[in-house]
């Protein structure tokens, strides 16, 4: 399993696209999922969270104010409410605490990097890199780009050679 550490903190940080999160967390087995959350949880109380981060993280979720994980954060008493959305057992509810959970994490150490971290710091998760894009393709056979060609075809036997009129452009 990748670093859920680097992984959470780059979704907090938008380094990493959420759908990609989405899809990390969906491929954990229960167990690690409960794990994910609780290391989420102890996450937002390490950014100072804040029972104002609520409706923020809601709208930043994309859950609407009905949602069981939503209900929990709005009810203040922010350090219990967290354990109570990381230990939510459905996996849809998993899901959308998984979302919210992401979302203050990213308020509350957004807020605290601002006043805080904004000259440089020393913690490690504020010095991620964004992930470097995949290698290009090789190129194809023969150094040109495209599918491979069939051996003896698509070559000339001579070089083009274009005349003045077909070089230059015709006037209207």
């Amino acid at each position: 399993m990748a670093d859920p550490y680097i992984i959470l903190n780059e979704l907090a940080q938008e380094l990493r696209p959420m759908p990609q999160g989405i899809e990390w967390f969906e491929g954990l087995s229960a167990e690690e999922q409960s794990h994910a959350l609780r290391l989420l949880s102890h996450f937002c109380i390490q950014a100072r969270a804040t029972a104002e981060d609520g409706p923020e993280s809601i709208r930043r979720a994309g859950l609407r104010a009905t949602h069981t994980p939503a209900v929990l954060i709005s009810q203040g008493q922010l350090d219990q409410q967290l354990g109570k959305i990381a230990s939510l057992a459905p996996h849809d509810e998993r899901l959308k605490s998984f979302r919210l959970l992401i979302a203050v994490l990213a308020v509350a150490d957004g807020r605290r990097r601002e006043r805080f971290c904004s000259d440089g710091c020393g913690h490690a998760w504020h010095r991620l890199a964004v992930p470097p894009p995949p290698p290009p393709p090789p190129p194809a056979a023969g150094g040109a780009p495209g599918p491979p060609r069939p051996p003896g075809r698509w070559r000339c036997a001579a070089p083009l050679r274009l005349s003045r009129q077909q070089v230059r452009p015709r006037r209207p």
